[in-house]
């Protein structure tokens, strides 16, 4: 495959990122935007108001072979550098896109979920 296919793939999972961070999380069109190919650090330009609400730099690798571990390095370098919790999304041909993240920081994330349910729950039961 040549590079400009390789690099359109990869746009195109940017892009789809991109929309479902707008549409699914809330966060505004002009808070996000995605890099030019070959653009050094994160996949996803995050304005401060979405850094706020997803605090994540984003990776995307859209390939047939994937170098997991060259592009978890890669995307935990590009957060670090830009003080953003690492998020690796990739996907092959024809599958859903999936997401790697430090378990540390699924960890994290979980907790607040359980303390938000047992919130909701305390405020019901208040009701």
């Amino acid at each position: 495959m040549k590079s400009s296919s390789c690099k359109a793939k990869g746009r195109l999972l940017q892009q789809e990122v991109r929309k479902d961070l707008i549409e699914k999380i809330g966060i505004h069109e002009l808070d996000i935007e995605s890099t030019a190919m070959g653009q050094s650090g994160c996949d996803l330009y995050l304005s401060k108001a979405a850094r706020d609400v997803f605090p994540f730099g984003v990776e995307c690798k859209n390939t047939e072979h994937l170098d997991i571990w060259g592009a978890i390095e890669k995307c935990e370098m590009n957060a670090r550098k830009e003080g953003l919790r690492p998020l690796l999304v990739f996907r092959r041909n024809r599958t859903i896109p999936r997401a790697v993240l430090p378990w540390t920081d699924f960890c994290g994330i979980w907790n607040e979920v359980l303390a938000l349910r047992k919130r909701v729950q305390e405020l019901e039961a208040g009701s």
